[in-house]
């Protein structure tokens, strides 16, 4: 679900509250080590966000920060602040080339540049934290 959060809206805050929960609390964040990314470059995006993008000629960044059941993408356009809201069933993360990884949900999709080791270890904190909360699959049984 792409949305609009440039704005204080309750409506909006309810949807990706049902959508991903509500924000980890501060303790919650100690034990996880924080739960926001570094700035990312985007290197590539989807259609519907490059139309949103192709707008403004600034440089590309994105952060993530993570949820309960699932992740926020968030990225501005212009004065406007835009949030991919992806929980963790439908959150497909992949490492294409070396210094690449690609978000998908559905339809859309974001790839960050990750030059640091501090990138990598934030998505390997994502795939572990969606690993060790994910409901009991068919197959562990």
């Amino acid at each position: 679900m792409l949305l609009n959060i440039s704005y204080n809206r309750p409506k909006i805050k309810e949807k990706i509250n049902n959508e991903v929960g509500t924000p980890f609390t501060l303790l919650q964040r100690m034990k996880l080590n924080g739960t926001g990314s570094p700035k990312l470059h985007i290197t590539n995006v989807s259609i519907d966000i490059h139309n949103l993008m192709v707008i403004d000629n600034k440089i590309k960044v994105c952060n993530v920060e993570m949820r309960p059941n699932g992740i926020i993408v968030m990225f501005r356009a212009l004065l406007e602040t835009y949030a991919l809201v992806i929980p963790y069933y439908k959150l497909h993360l992949y490492k294409g080339k070396a210094e690449e990884y690609s978000i998908y949900k559905d339809h859309y999709f974001i790839k960050v540049k990750a030059n640091t080791p501090t990138i990598h270890k934030y998505f390997r904190k994502i795939l572990d934290y969606k690993a060790d909360n994910a409901p009991t699959q068919i197959e562990d049984l």
